[in-house]
């Protein structure tokens, strides 16, 4: 019997330290909120950043959850505890399941490194075994479409040959949670329609998708679920058109027809 998928957060807090901070100045103090929360004084010299505060919640197999909020709500630190890369100072998060992150799917590159050297450095940041990896080898560099560019350095591509191989070893594999921060897309025009039906043929069939977005149309295209944060902490967690309303505000047909 296959182990269930689900994600469950307990009371779960980020904070992170500003050491020195009686040294800084007040602009930097502010710019130091970006992470998302508010700024607590701990003692002398130290400040914290909460990023996020008491967050409880459990996402279920089959759910496609929306994660909204203004730049600073604390998005970025909630997908990096989703995705494991940062663990909570407070509280329990458990992710059961083959999880995938495309926060960042340049995270791994090396620009010294050949294209072929770089699948598998990705490929292994990814959580991809070296097998795994050997058997998606020649699909990832097919649909590249790089050709004998795959043996030549990275930094001698073009952006949008960079952008091409990363997004092709990203989406080689079906993981059972997907966490995306906006939605995979490149500015190769060639590329693109290809692009589009691999990353939607990904996102439908992975069991939980996370997805953090500004777009009220990806969103309400892709979600059932709207989680939205504020200061760190949950303002509202509920039916996708609900809380969307809440936060774009009605749509102009639905306003027509009140």
């Amino acid at each position: 019997m296959s182990k269930q998928t689900f994600i469950e957060l307990v009371d779960v807090g980020v904070d992170f330290p500003v050491y020195n901070a009686a040294s800084m100045s007040l602009k930097n103090r502010l710019l130091s909120s970006v992470t998302g929360g508010t700024i607590d004084r701990e003692h002398d010299g130290v400040l914290v950043v909460r990023g996020l505060q008491e967050i409880s919640l459990k996402i279920s197999a089959g759910e496609r959850v929306g994660l909204i909020g203004h730049n600073g709500a604390g998005k970025t630190t909630m997908l990096r505890v989703l995705s494991g890369i940062y663990h909570p100072t407070q509280g329990e998060a458990t992710v059961s399941g083959e999880c995938i992150s495309l926060i960042d799917i340049s995270l791994g590159i090396d620009p010294e490194a050949t294209g072929r050297e770089n699948i598998r450095l990705r490929s292994a940041m990814l959580g991809l075994t070296p097998e795994q990896t050997r058997r998606h080898l020649d699909d990832i560099i097919e649909f590249s479409g790089l050709g004998d560019f795959i043996e030549m350095p990275f930094r001698t591509y073009s952006s949008g040959m960079q952008l091409r191989l990363a997004f092709a070893v990203s989406t080689t594999v079906t993981p059972q949670i997907l966490i995306l921060d906006e939605w995979l897309s490149t500015g190769d025009e060639n590329f693109r329609e290809r692009a589009e039906e691999r990353m939607r043929r990904v996102v439908d069939s992975t069991e939980i998708l996370i997805l953090a977005s500004h777009s009220r149309t990806l969103l309400t295209a892709n979600c059932d679920r709207i989680i939205w944060l504020e200061h760190g902490k949950v303002r509202r967690d509920g039916k996708a058109q609900d809380v969307l309303d809440e936060y774009f505000g009605p749509q102009p047909s639905a306003l027509t027809h009140s």
